[in-house]
């Protein structure tokens, strides 16, 4: 099968596997994602559009309008939202898949140029090429394909929600809460027992929005909680191991796939320089042009 669902692809292509694998259609599914990026000087005459946006913003307009209301609304600062953009290149400085592995100070990730609002290119996620694979197997399939049940990881959770008419609200975040409150009720785990989450940080904004959609932390407080280091490898929970989109990279279709990768390594306790000591409980979060959400959760089990 096909899948396409903008950046939650490769989310929905691993939650198609797993639902095969559970109905009892197949005993192993193979959920792929790759994708290479057109080098076009015009897409849109490629594509024989008249005009791709309309009166549509674009994702880092639409991002930089809501990162100045979260500003506003949480007293946080613009060093606040590069503090993201520093956590992640430190992360992904220690990720050999990632696509920008140079950690990056705070001037750095607020030097010029700003590509809309208070978003500088830094703390935008960066367009490339990747490819992620993520097998799901049944008891039987593991039986069968002889895998090392010690080093398999559980399913515990798979949510998918598209969006619904949320009036003024932040329909990002309210969709993220929603899809976020569905997995972890189905895996029986409250937002505390986390230890490792990849999220879609496709702009620094995000992270600060979707840790507090998720209740990670209280509404507000998710940019004191990252100051304090709550967020990082070794703090209450590690947000974005990998590097996230930011740094990692998001070649788009693969990035879903990538992010169960990324939860496996940690929860198999081999990430190296970047495991998350004691990882038990993860989940990957990802929304395609915020009209639908992905959230899985993944447990290791005792």
């Amino acid at each position: 099968m096909q899948v396409e669902n903008a950046s939650a692809s490769g989310s929905s292509a691993f939650r198609q596997a797993c639902l095969d694998v559970a109905g009892g259609v197949r005993d192993v599914a193979i959920a792929v994602g790759v994708d290479k990026p057109l080098h076009l000087s015009s897409p849109r005459r490629a594509a024989g559009l008249e005009d791709l946006i309309g009166d549509r913003a674009l994702p880092v307009t639409h991002f930089a309008l809501l990162a100045s209301r979260y500003l506003h609304d949480s007293g946080a600062g613009i060093d606040d939202l590069a503090a993201v953009a520093v956590k992640n290149s430190r992360n992904a400085s220690l990720n050999p898949y990632a696509q920008r592995r140079k950690p990056r100070t705070l001037e750095e990730v607020l030097a010029p140029p700003r590509i809309s609002g208070a978003l500088t290119r830094l703390q935008c996620c960066p367009i490339g090429e990747g490819a992620a694979a993520a097998i799901v197997a049944s008891d039987a399939g593991i039986r069968a394909l002889r895998v090392d049940r010690g080093r398999t990881v559980r399913v515990a959770a798979s949510a998918l929600r598209s969006e619904t008419v949320y009036g003024t609200t932040n329909f990002d975040a309210a969709l993220t809460a929603e899809t976020t409150a569905q997995a972890l009720g189905q895996a029986g785990v409250h937002p505390d027992e986390l230890d490792v989450v990849e999220l879609h940080d496709a702009f620094t904004v995000e992270e600060l929005l979707y840790v507090e959609a998720m209740g990670l932390c209280p509404p507000r407080r998710a940019a004191a909680a990252l100051r304090a280091g709550e967020f990082d490898i070794g703090g209450r929970v590690a947000v974005s191991p990998s590097g996230g989109l930011l740094s990692m990279g998001h070649p788009i279709g693969p990035t879903g796939v990538g992010q169960i990768a990324e939860l496996t390594t940690q929860l198999r306790g081999e990430a190296g320089e970047r495991q998350h000591p004691g990882a038990r409980i993860g989940l990957a979060h990802m929304v395609g042009v915020g009209a639908v959400c992905a959230v899985h959760v993944l447990v290791k089990e005792q």
